[in-house]
């Protein structure tokens, strides 16, 4: 098993159902929408690949493309187009769009699958590079270079314990984190630290980044960590 996670948008339900069947075949992760609306209300920034028809209803793979391509949580992931249509100005509307390669229909599975290999073996170091600087969940980005935190690309004013236990939650979704585990990460350095302020440091940290503030969970008697769902 490999830790790549794809998402396939196309309109045909079968070839979104064949499609996954042989990539997790392969190995990876994968997820379906059969339109640039579903697909467009899921958290895409967990996607290592997007495989995008071109032909779809009222939002294109193309337009759809270009949404992504101007929003900073998404702008990194490469783009596999898959389309009926084999015009130089289609794949030329395509690459300039910034996609990865572009695949026509009829296709062999065995090619689909060399073509997403080669693409995420040129973008595996760029995506790395970005997941080690900046982690998001939707809208909620911890930039962990520049220390900010921001929320709709409005900052958080956040003080550094708040920062920190927020960056150790976010890396580690779903991990529960005891209170003695936190003091340790995060007030490692300090000798006199009550349970209690772990406690106030959550409750301010859970009020500062609003909706997002539900997520940071409770486990009565284990302690705090965050859930997306």
């Amino acid at each position: 098993m490999n830790n790549y996670r794809i998402l396939v948008v196309d309109d045909e339900e079968d070839l979104c159902e064949i499609l996954k069947f042989n990539l997790e075949n392969e190995g990876y992760e994968v997820d379906t929408a059969n339109s640039a609306e579903e697909a467009l209300k899921m958290d895409l920034s967990r996607y290592s690949l997007l495989l995008l028809d071109v032909m779809m209803g009222e939002i294109s793979g193309f337009k759809m493309a270009n949404i992504l391509k101007k929003d900073n949580k998404t702008s990194h992931i490469p783009i596999v187009f898959i389309t009926a249509k084999d015009t130089e100005n289609d794949t030329v509307t395509g690459f300039n769009l910034g996609a990865d390669d572009y695949i026509s229909k009829p296709f062999s599975l065995r090619e689909v699958i060399a073509r997403i290999k080669a693409v995420l073996r040129r973008t595996s170091t760029n995506s790395t590079d970005i997941a080690v600087e900046q982690i998001a969940y939707q809208s909620l980005i911890l930039d962990i270079t520049k220390k900010k935190v921001s929320i709709d690309e409005i900052e958080v004013t956040l003080t550094k314990k708040e920062f920190e236990i927020l960056s150790l939650l976010l890396q580690n979704i779903g991990r529960v984190f005891s209170r003695e585990d936190i003091l340790a990460r995060v007030w490692s350095d300090e000798v006199y630290v009550l349970d209690r302020t772990i406690d106030v440091n959550i409750t301010r940290l859970r009020k500062k980044i609003g909706v997002y503030g539900k997520r940071i969970v409770t486990r009565l008697g284990y302690g705090y960590c965050f859930e997306t769902e």
